[in-house]
């Protein structure tokens, strides 16, 4: 049973984490969509926890209970077999590899684990053509799953649950982007999870957080260890005054969503621009509703838009960055403060491509030159990114 404390001392941490409850989740991508990506609401009331805009939630997720009894019925033993958890404390088989074992993904060391008990054989000659090669063994691993591993390899037999449960890695929190406002929703956090299913080996598979939250997290139930990890980096410009540029394409919005609840509230007189974008306007424009609002109110005082696949050529954020570059490097020039949340692989990348470019094409400055602003504006902490 969770304890109560003191509002605003955050006792809860990665190492001992609040078991909130969730008390709203709302499909925000349209059924016809590609993408399935939704809004959750945590309930934090007791918790203590507290947040400000560009911080994110650590939630542990668990792993589906269709997915524990495949892997427990494939090692053959008892669900209820008692063994020490991840913690060193009393539990079932069943319920630690619920909640503290990773499932949806194998490791390395499986295989070794593997190699050590299976018998002579096919079997063994095939699983020590993997193990003796790194390359193969990473590219064999990264698509399988436990269940995967233990239907290939049935040949083996693990002598007890806790030789098992030693090869597993331990579940890690998932770190989300808070996108509210504590001031505008006291004793929540709300979030945007892109729910990651797919499949391979024949079959159908899911992230484990967002798996979780998605099919498994039940309303008005004490069941989801979450924490606050405070952003260092992250943060709304002292100066309400300060212009800010968002760049958040698919849930990379969500903390934008805190920064304009947060702004509102505060009545800050400084302008906010966000640039968006995703695949269809017509089935995800995430939280479009609440955008368009609040560009009607005048508190969104520039919204671009780019969905990629609304026409024959594929238009992203950095595109728009471009086409508007000019207007981009006036409010840069007036102190604007710029920031980038979503994937780092490449749109990040991306845009900090076009922003040095705008900022070369716009204030007529050589590459050598646009960098060093770039540089000067991160030292400054105009240039902010929460990318991963």
């Amino acid at each position: 049973m969770a304890s109560t404390v003191p509002a605003g001392s955050n006792t809860y941490s990665r190492k001992n984490p609040f078991l909130a409850e969730l008390t709203r989740h709302d499909r925000l991508t349209r059924p016809d969509s590609l993408k399935d990506t939704r809004h959750f609401v945590i309930n934090l009331a007791e918790s203590g926890l507290t947040y400000v805009p560009g911080d994110s939630l650590g939630a542990f997720g668990r792993n589906p209970p269709a997915l524990v009894d495949e892997v427990i019925a494939l090692l053959g033993f008892d669900p209820q077999a008692n063994v020490t958890d991840a913690k060193g404390q009393p539990s079932t088989l069943r319920e630690t590899l619920s909640r503290d074992y990773t499932l949806n993904r194998a490791n390395r060391k499986v295989i070794g684990g593997l190699s050590e008990r299976i018998p002579q054989g096919e079997q063994r000659n095939h699983l020590m053509e993997i193990a003796d090669n790194f390359e193969v063994l990473n590219h064999y691993i990264d698509s399988r799953d436990y269940v995967d591993i233990l239907r290939e390899f049935h040949e083996v037999r693990f002598e007890s649950p806790a030789a098992f449960l030693a090869q597993l890695s331990p579940i890690v929190p998932r770190l989300y982007s808070i996108a509210s406002s504590l001031a505008a929703h006291p004793a929540e956090a709300h979030l945007c999870i892109s729910v990651v299913r797919y499949e391979t080996h024949g079959r159908p598979k899911k992230g484990l957080a967002s798996g979780f939250f998605a099919d498994h997290a039940e309303l008005h139930v004490k069941n989801i260890p979450v924490y606050v990890q405070e952003s260092r980096t992250f943060r709304l410009p002292e100066d309400s005054a300060t212009d800010i540029i968002m760049c958040g394409p698919g849930t990379g919005v969500a903390p934008f969503r805190a920064f304009l609840e947060q702004r509102t509230i505060e009545g800050a007189a400084g302008r906010n621009w966000l640039i968006f974008g995703e695949q269809h306007r017509a089935t995800d424009f995430l939280y479009g509703d609440e955008l368009l609002d609040y560009q009607k109110k005048g508190k969104l005082h520039r919204l671009d838009l780019a969905f990629s696949r609304d026409q024959e050529f594929k238009i992203y954020v950095q595109q728009r960055m471009i086409e508007n570059g000019r207007e981009l490097w006036t409010w840069l020039q007036n102190g604007a403060y710029f920031y980038v949340c979503g994937d780092a692989k490449r749109m990040a990348k991306d845009v900090d491509i076009a922003l040095h470019d705008v900022i070369a094409g716009q204030g007529n400055l050589t590459p050598t030159e646009a960098a060093d602003y770039v540089k000067a504006m991160k030292k400054e902490k105009r240039y902010q990114r929460d990318v991963y």
